[in-house]
């Protein structure tokens, strides 16, 4: 819902002609090989998000949707009472599980993540086995914002480029003595190194990987079911890599990384597509 962005940025105009963060993203992965899109969306605005974004790709590549409920859990779990927000990252790659039977990315849809970006995730899921995995990594002060803070994974990488693990921090931000911090999901805040790579949610999955996500997903709910906790992506790929059931390699982009965290962040966004426009890396118009 963008309850920090006030409305639903999904939809929001950001291009010249009326274009969302989200059109840029789906011309990107067709450019980039991809014949299909899979949107996970609530079902209460799911008449709202066909009309004003799918039916856009018509004719372009596949569409398909799949609808993140609050009560879509493995049994025999039950939201507790009280509950009122979905689970998480993990539960919404989860929705997808029907539709999903190849190699797959994985995206937030208010996330720019460059034309580069997607060129690579496309050559690595070309060739990609069963018990390996990918994410496209960003360093993390190039996707800090303005106008408050934000959640991250925060990623360790080997010499050999491989992630060997991933730690979700919430609420990071820079102080005025230019610091950057964030508080671990033990809630204890430290001090974060602004160059460290960070993970913006860009998964490279094989359809195998849906499988780890199941297991892990239920591991949560009976450990977190009765709290307001979420399952987050980052942290089922790291409990993976060090259960020895995937690998992961860490894939940096020249792309440049932009969202809308915060409403104040849009005119950063609409001069950075701006920006991209008249340098030649995107047509002043994505139609046609």
């Amino acid at each position: 819902m963008g309850s920090r962005y006030g409305g639903l940025k999904q939809i929001d105009p950001m291009g010249p002609n009326g274009e969302t963060v989200l059109d840029y993203s789906v011309y990107d992965a067709i450019r980039a090989g991809f014949d299909r899109v899979i949107f996970v969306i609530r079902e209460d605005f799911a008449d709202a998000f066909k009309e004003g974004i799918g039916a856009r790709f018509e004719g372009k590549i596949r569409v398909d949707y799949a609808f993140q409920k609050l009560d879509d859990l493995p049994a025999p779990f039950v939201p507790p009472v009280g509950r009122t927000k979905p689970w998480g990252t993990t539960h919404a790659v989860r929705a997808a599980r029907d539709l999903i039977d190849g190699p797959f990315a994985v995206i937030n849809a208010d996330d720019f993540y460059g034309r580069d970006a997607y060129i690579r995730a496309g050559d690595f899921l070309a060739d990609v086995s069963p018990d390996t995995c990918a994410l496209i990594a960003y360093p993390l002060e190039n996707t800090l914002s303005d106008h408050g803070q934000v959640n991250r994974g925060i990623c360790e990488v080997s010499a050999e480029g491989m992630l060997e693990g991933v730690e979700e921090f919430v609420r990071i931000g820079r102080g005025a003595d230019g610091m950057v911090t964030g508080e671990g999901l033990d809630g204890v805040r430290s001090e974060i190194d602004p160059s460290a790579p960070a993970s913006m949610n860009f998964w490279l999955f094989p359809a195998e990987f849906m499988d780890g996500i199941e297991d892990e997903f239920v591991d949560f709910l009976e450990k977190h079911l009765a709290v307001t906790g979420e399952s987050y992506i980052p942290t089922v790929v790291d409990s993976l890599i060090n259960k020895g059931k995937t690998s992961c390699q860490a894939i940096t982009t020249s792309s440049s990384w932009f969202g809308v965290t915060y409403a104040e962040d849009k005119a950063h966004v609409v001069s950075a597509i701006r920006d991209l426009i008249e340098s030649g890396e995107y047509p002043h118009s994505l139609e046609g």
